[in-house]
């Protein structure tokens, strides 16, 4: 039994303009089955089997505070000027840059049309084949108990592993890695961006659910109610949602 992350949540006031931006900048589609924004490749979402990790932006009326988002996309180029490309043109639909405390880096630090802070990384050959999203990356404390508590809880395989860096990625070996990044922040406010699992078909979400919090997950009532996916947090307090199959 385990799970795999299937979309990246992006909460935003103006989800569909988010959503429209995301779409652009990965050269994917936006498509709108409900309140929220799905983007992914052409031919929409596939329940109960994905074909990539899409992002979902979901519609909420506050918005995002000074508070650097403790989890944030970094986009894979192929080339010196696909790297260039891509900055011109996120910039050109709307990113701005973004100063995390980065320093002189090789990469472009940017955020979105409402602040959600991406990087877009220089060609990487670890990075070649991982589609359009190199990574989705989580700031943490200890990101060898991170690779301990989700790499039980996904079916991704663990690549790597330091006192600073985490790094797992699909046992099929494609699409974006999750990597956790060790940094001095701590974690204040919840966050606006976060990963959405979902269970394979043929497998019990309730089962799921349990067998997670037996590896130190726990339950998070942000008033949702009573839906169809269960919100949790991880060992270090990062939010994350289960999903059901239909």
């Amino acid at each position: 039994m385990a799970l795999r992350p299937v979309q990246v949540n992006i909460k935003a006031v103006d989800s569909s303009a988010v959503g429209r931006f995301w779409a652009e900048a990965l050269g994917w589609r936006a498509y709108s089955p409900g309140v929220t924004t799905y983007v992914g490749p052409a031919g929409g979402p596939v329940w109960p089997d994905p074909v990539a990790v899409g992002i979902d932006v979901v519609p909420v009326p506050e918005r995002k505070t000074a508070t650097k988002n403790r989890v944030h996309l970094d986009l894979a180029t192929t080339s010196a000027a696909h790297y260039t490309e891509l900055v011109a043109r996120v910039r050109a639909l709307g990113a701005t840059p973004a100063d995390v405390g980065q320093g002189d880096v090789p990469w472009t630090v940017l955020a979105d049309p409402e602040g959600n802070e991406f990087c877009v990384l220089e060609p990487r050959d670890i990075y070649q084949g991982t589609g359009p999203i190199a990574a989705v990356a989580v700031d943490c404390e200890d990101p060898r108990a991170m690779a301990g508590f989700w790499g039980e809880a996904l079916d991704w395989t663990v690549h790597e592993v330091t006192d600073d860096l985490a790094r797992l990625r699909s046992a099929k070996g494609n699409g974006p890695y999750l990597e956790f990044l060790r940094t001095p922040d701590v974690k204040t406010v919840p966050d606006r961006v976060h990963l959405d699992l979902l269970p394979h078909p043929g497998d019990d979400k309730a089962a799921e659910v349990a067998r997670l919090r037996t590896l130190g997950a726990t339950d998070l009532d942000i008033g949702q109610g009573d839906v169809p996916w269960t919100c949790l947090i991880d060992p270090e307090g990062h939010e994350f949602c289960v999903c059901a199959l239909h």
